[in-house]
């Protein structure tokens, strides 16, 4: 218990410095939303100045931040400029999607890898290892735009088994087709999130694995006859699992930021393509309400990470 409220209390700083970090930058960025305003000669500065009263950006920065910061606790993350509509129905309406593709992709990795990095440290400097590390350098080298146009090229216009873009038919589906359906629209994008994810992964698992393979307490359960099952159940794999929940925990963030470029590639209405759009017309609210609920993700999937840390090794520190 002692533990779980250290880590929250450090989740609520660390949302309170990217807060003030995130605050400060977008507004010291050149150009605001108002910019258009006042380059358009029918806005007089009469108007210009009451739009600014309306969002209380007229107001001093600290005093804007501190009213900012103040709503955050009941999710009232303000109007947005472009839309006019609340930035938090707007932000949890997107989230279930971008939520599903980095879950489901986090776990394809999370399994592949595994599987990979041991099949190749148990076939070091054969034909299996060597087809394993390839993979992972293409995909540790790998662009996520490039092999996302790469698929869409392939698979959507030259064979044409999956849509270009979109999380729905044209046609309406109900019931469990319409999740099939959704499946279905997001099989590539998830797929370049898997690929992409896994290179480094399988590096590290294949460098860890071969570490365990030259230990004593290996050669020792070797030595005793048992089989490779045996030793993969109870002496690779959870001398395995630590360091890879470790990895997966700082993963996060860039299978987050990643959806940015997917989303948009793709046209999928999720958390990233609303970040995209709003960075492109300066919508305040919107961007700095995006970092926020980006960042308390991450920092909620890192304390998760460190919380099964915990479980798969009780010797570690807990102070």
């Amino acid at each position: 218990m002692y533990v779980l409220i250290k880590k929250l209390f450090y989740l609520l700083f660390m949302l309170l410095l990217i807060s003030v970090i995130s605050f400060l930058a977008i507004h010291s960025a050149p150009n605001s939303f108002f910019a258009a305003g006042e380059l358009n000669p029918n806005m007089t500065e009469e108007a210009i100045h009451a739009l600014k009263a309306v969002y209380g950006l007229d107001k001093p920065l600290l005093q804007q931040y501190i009213d900012w910061v103040v709503n955050i606790f009941s999710f009232n993350f303000g109007i947005s400029f472009v839309s006019g509509q609340d930035v938090s129905s707007e932000i949890f309406k997107r989230i279930p999607v971008t939520l599903a593709m980095n879950i489901v992709a986090l776990i394809c990795v999370f399994i592949l890898s595994l599987y990979l990095g041991i099949r190749a440290a148990l076939t070091h400097e054969k034909k299996d290892d060597y087809i394993i590390r390839q993979i992972s350098l293409i995909s540790f080298s790998m662009p996520s735009f490039y092999l996302a146009l790469l698929l869409i090229i392939v698979f959507s216009l030259n064979l044409n088994l999956f849509p270009i873009a979109g999380l729905h038919s044209i046609e309406p589906q109900r019931g469990i087709y319409y999740y099939l359906d959704m499946a279905w629209h997001l099989i590539l994008p998830v797929s370049v999130m898997v690929f992409v994810g896994l290179g480094s992964m399988i590096i590290y698992i294949r460098s860890l694995t071969l570490e365990i393979l030259k230990s004593d307490y290996y050669f020792f359960a070797l030595s005793r006859g048992l089989s490779k099952k045996i030793l993969l159940r109870y002496y690779i794999i959870p001398n395995l699992l630590p360091p890879i929940v470790t990895l997966l925990g700082l993963s996060l963030p860039g299978l987050i930021g990643g959806s940015v470029i997917l989303e948009s590639i793709f046209g999928i209405d999720g958390m990233g393509q609303l970040f995209f759009m709003s960075a492109l017309s300066r919508d305040y609210p919107v961007i700095m309400g995006t970092l926020m609920i980006t960042a308390f993700l991450t920092l909620l999937g890192n304390m998760f990470a460190d919380l099964i840390l915990l479980k798969l090794n009780p010797y570690m520190k807990r102070g």
